[in-house]
């Protein structure tokens, strides 16, 4: 008999499925802008309140550690309450943190909100990938998650376009950037009300009425009749047998058991090494010009022409990851990654660093499109959001450190030694992708390998 979740992995593409790439997508935007914001917040504030190099990395680094928090408890509460109520939730969470970072009159205060900032976005990001993951047809799956991810370039130029007409025209204008970064508490309302559960989810959980009525209504927008096996479906009050999954520390042990811990122990590999070139290169990309010469604006307008490379980086992984798989495209754009940073490290001339820079954008972003799609593959429905949260939140870590590192690394050897490291992080990803299990086209699991659930 067809279940609810074997009927969504048939269904053609719909308007029901644009609804819920579009609405998931823009909390996916608006999360990119907090993150984005902040590096251009940085290095207003580096002049406005005379920073010290190790207070500026240390106002970075406290929003990973709420991300790495927030990424572990986000992905276990994800499996317990529902993928919905927690993506909202923590849209609320991190919209209210960064409004309220607006008011700060000092490093203290900000450093607070920032950690607060953090636990929101860490905990929404596998989250959201999870809930898209859930509902996208098989045939496709990969590519609507890495388009998922895409939003995330949207977001990240608009705060390069918010840091260059607002944080650099005005004194205050990193106040008036926070203002304008708490919009997610207010979409929060959106999310909630307007966007189903997850129909795996629910079947999981032996709500199977729910579910039915989801899929049905995803089935109706593509203009087919409900599945002859659906009317066979058990009605409300009944109590289908459903098989018992692991909570807690049981839910992060099942990650281990024999038959997912090599692909657990690689994912945190590409996780933590990706991150740290990352977010160790374009958390610091306006300083670094700064330092290099130009001024505040200049900066700010090289690191949106930067940006802007990002959008075809997402584009061309979106294709490819359904033709060449996922682990073929993962490793390839981190191949590029690593060519395009050791590049951009030894960039003179203004036309090298937009072009190398805009390389070094377009084949990152290409390959945490590829990452956010095959992360929840690996795992079945009653662990999925932990495992992805959990590698999520090993990447944090790298996420961390990475910020701290930078200003250190730039000091001892400049941006070459800073980036011929990022490049040896990327190469170390690429390598890491090979235990990964490649699952275009086929179904998610649906059930936990043999271990025990308590």
């Amino acid at each position: 008999m067809a279940t609810p979740s074997s009927r969504l992995d048939t269904l053609p593409f719909n308007r029901q499925h644009v609804r819920l790439l579009t609405g998931s997508g823009i909390g996916w935007a608006l999360d990119a802008m907090d993150v984005g914001l902040i590096s251009f917040v940085i290095a207003a504030l580096t002049v406005q309140w005379q920073l010290a190099p190790g207070e500026a990395g240390l106002i970075t680094s406290i929003g990973f550690v709420g991300m790495a928090v927030g990424a572990s408890v986000g992905g276990l509460l994800a499996d317990r309450l529902g993928r919905r109520q927690v993506f909202a939730l923590t849209l609320l969470v991190y919209g209210v943190a960064t409004g309220a970072s607006a008011l700060v009159g000092g490093v203290g205060a900000l450093l607070v909100f920032r950690f607060l900032v953090g636990v929101g976005l860490g905990s929404e990001l596998p989250v959201a990938s999870t809930y898209v993951s859930e509902f996208a047809p098989a045939r496709i799956r990969g590519r609507l998650v890495v388009v998922l991810e895409a939003f995330w370039a949207v977001g990240w130029t608009l705060a390069a376009v918010i840091g260059t007409f607002v944080v650099g025209a005005f004194d205050d204008g990193w106040r008036w950037a926070f203002v304008l970064g708490a919009v997610p508490a207010v979409y929060a309302i959106v999310v909630r009300w307007g966007l189903p559960e997850s129909p795996r989810w629910l079947e999981s959980k032996g709500r199977v009425a729910e579910s039915e009525a989801i899929v049905r209504r995803f089935e109706e927008a593509s203009g087919r009749a409900p599945s002859a096996s659906a009317d066979e479906a058990p009605v409300v009050g009944a109590a289908p047998a459903v098989a018992e999954t692991p909570t807690g520390t049981a839910a992060i042990g099942a990650l281990w058991a024999p038959a997912l811990r090599a692909r657990t122990a690689a994912i945190w590999v590409v996780w933590f090494c990706v991150n740290f070139s990352y977010y160790g290169a374009f958390i610091w990309i306006p300083s670094i010009l700064v330092a290099q010469g130009y001024d505040l604006v200049r900066s700010f307008e090289f690191t949106l022409l930067i940006t802007l490379a990002q959008l075809p980086g997402y584009a061309v992984a979106a294709w490819l990851i359904e033709v060449w798989g996922r682990r073929a495209t993962l490793a390839t754009f981190l191949v590029g990654s690593a060519v395009a940073a050791v590049l951009f490290g030894n960039a003179g001339e203004l036309w090298q660093i937009l072009v190398f820079g805009s390389l070094l954008s377009f084949f990152n972003l290409g390959a945490w499109g590829a990452l956010y799609a095959v992360t929840p593959e690996l795992y079945p429905t009653g662990v999925r959001a932990t495992g992805a949260g959990w590698a999520a939140g090993v990447g944090r870590i790298a996420s961390i450190v990475a910020p701290l590192f930078t200003p250190w690394a730039l000091a001892q050897g400049g941006a070459v030694l800073v980036f011929a490291v990022f490049a040896a992080f990327f190469v170390i990803a690429a390598v890491g992708t090979i235990p990964l299990a490649d699952k275009r086209g086929e179904a998610l699991d649906a059930t936990l390998p043999s271990v025990p659930a308590r």
